[in-house]
């Protein structure tokens, strides 16, 4: 119940019943920078330290007062949200700009043609559409392949100028018989062969401990159960592939390879060949796994993603909803790690943290104009949250890409303090993770806690909100858990966070780890 208006809870009410029990049940009433402001019980206004950055969205800070007077200038304009079937130019000024920087940060001339959603999700979807479209099609020319080749053969028995090759027969295990008739056992044999293998569903790989949404499609690319188990009927099949793990990527790839049987004449004798099936539609990863425990991938580990699918003809689509737009100093995380990859998806932090939007590049060599006629979104390449993004991109860009520097600089600092308290709490903490202003922290397993309080949450995967409740409670620091991995609290904050917020935190996590130690069920309540 509404304690103000008297009025049911409708909206998510048992989120908000959840956020009470843990204490993070607060209505924030206004925020700028780093800081979200709610009003205490004595009326007076509450500063509090937002590390989570809107799950990465913030990377220039709530309510930046260039981002601001940018958007009330576009709404004193009267720009147009609303406009769709019509000529978008700030959206190709986005998709030009961020063109530029992929073309800086990878060391291509390829274009990316740009496809606009409205959230990373949204965005992921449409990768996987995309793939699965473009899979299609190559179906479709492969097959038409196959059939003329076939047609070819036909033609080249019945006028006696081939012969059907014996091990044609063996082959594909089709009794032996002469001229015309043995050979439409095998074209039989074939076309059966074929319309099974052309007839099975596409198949899309990602990593252990990812997350790429919870749309009907993307969440079943992402790897956590509890999101993805009950909608499994719903949409592609998915399979995770162990993070880190070169040899068991070439077993799946290898599992999944599969072929058209096709008839060619060579040498005046008709003989079976094999086309590669494109059965996988694409590999989806995160160059830092948000959601899995902020986990980076290695740069041994992307170069054998980049060799092996190449080998296999599997397009690769990189997540950077949480990792981009300069949250590790580059524009994509991918890039310093020498990935290259034939999708980007980007959202997040791409609005300034006042518009919602999100995009997926596609390289040239990849795309399919016909995607755009089957695919598109009311409010996407709207010309408010396009001009934000523009706005969002020049700033990323001035002064010969400062923010990129500040990006790393935090970002080290930030990684520095998280350092100190594993050091100072090693059997408490157990390892510190991220790039730049992207870092998480694990503790250790307190499923044996003498606390009965930290001993069920633990068990019950939910310890890490009890003590995002303790931060914000004691500390005034609003952090989150990461959603897959339950003991690992999350911190992106903006490009503008200083030492003092760093300070801040600092202080509270070395508080969380005392709570962890002495198990003291009653400072972490606060009861």
């Amino acid at each position: 119940m509404n304690s103000k208006t008297q009025q049911p809870e409708l909206a998510e009410p048992y989120i908000l019943g959840f956020l009470h029990s843990v204490g993070l049940d607060v209505a924030y009433k206004r925020a700028s920078g780093n800081s979200l402001y709610y009003e205490g019980r004595d009326g007076r206004e509450v500063e509090v330290f937002d590390a989570a950055g809107g799950y990465g969205s913030l990377f220039f800070g709530h309510n930046h007062p260039e981002l601001v007077a940018h958007a009330k200038e576009l709404l004193d304009w009267g720009t147009p949200v609303l406009a769709q079937f019509s000529r978008h130019p700030d959206a190709d000024a986005v998709a030009g700009q961020l063109n530029r920087v992929l073309q800086r940060e990878l060391g291509t001339q390829e274009p990316y043609f740009a496809i606009f959603g409205n959230s990373g999700a949204e965005a992921i979807e449409a990768a996987v559409k995309h793939a699965e479209l473009d899979r299609v099609m190559r179906v479709g020319e492969l097959t038409e392949g196959v059939a003329a080749e076939l047609a070819e053969a036909r033609a080249a028995v019945l006028t006696g100028e081939a012969v059907v090759a014996p091990e044609a027969f063996r082959d594909l295990d089709v009794p032996a018989a002469a001229g015309a008739t043995g050979f439409e056992a095998l074209a039989a044999e074939v076309e059966r062969r074929n319309a099974a293998v052309a007839g099975r569903a596409p198949v899309f790989l990602t990593l252990e401990g990812s997350f790429h949404g919870k749309l009907v499609g993307s969440v079943q690319l992402t790897h956590n159960p509890g999101y993805r188990t009950p909608f499994t009927a719903l949409a592609a099949q998915a399979r995770f592939v162990p993070r880190e793990d070169a040899e068991a990527l070439r077993r799946t790839l290898a599992e999944e390879r599969t072929v058209l049987h096709g008839l060619v004449v060579r040498g005046g004798r008709v003989v079976v060949v094999e086309h590669a099936f494109p059965g996988v539609a694409a590999l989806l990863l995160e160059p830092i796994q948000g959601e899995g425990g902020i986990v980076p991938l290695s740069e041994g580990f992307a170069a054998e993603i980049q060799r092996e699918c190449a080998a296999a003809g599997v397009p690769i689509v990189v997540d950077e909803i949480q990792s981009g737009v300069g949250r590790t100093g580059r524009m994509l995380a991918s890039s310093a790690i020498g990935l290259h990859a034939d999708y980007y998806v980007l959202a997040k932090s791409l609005g300034g943290g006042l518009a919602k939007t999100s995009v997926m590049l596609t390289r040239q060599s990849r795309y399919r104009h016909e995607f755009e006629l089957v695919h598109s979104s009311t409010f996407a390449k709207d010309g408010f949250s396009t001009r934000i993004a523009l706005k969002v991109l020049q700033m990323l860009e001035a002064d010969g890409g400062r923010a990129y520097r500040l990006a790393e600089e935090r970002g080290a600092r930030l990684a520095d303090a998280l350092g100190k308290v594993r050091a100072d709490f090693p059997d408490v903490v157990k390892d510190v993770r991220g790039r730049g202003l992207m870092q998480g922290l694990e503790f250790h397993e307190q499923s044996g806690s003498a606390s009965e309080v930290i001993a069920e949450g633990a068990r019950s995967g939910l310890l890490g909100y009890h003590l995002a409740g303790f931060l914000l409670r004691e500390h005034r620091v609003r952090t989150f858990p990461t959603a897959s991995a339950g003991n690992t609290l999350r911190f992106a904050p903006s490009v503008l966070v200083t030492d003092a917020e760093i300070a801040q935190l600092e202080a509270g996590l070395r508080a969380v780890a005392e709570v962890l130690r002495d198990a003291d069920e009653a400072r972490l309540t606060g009861r």
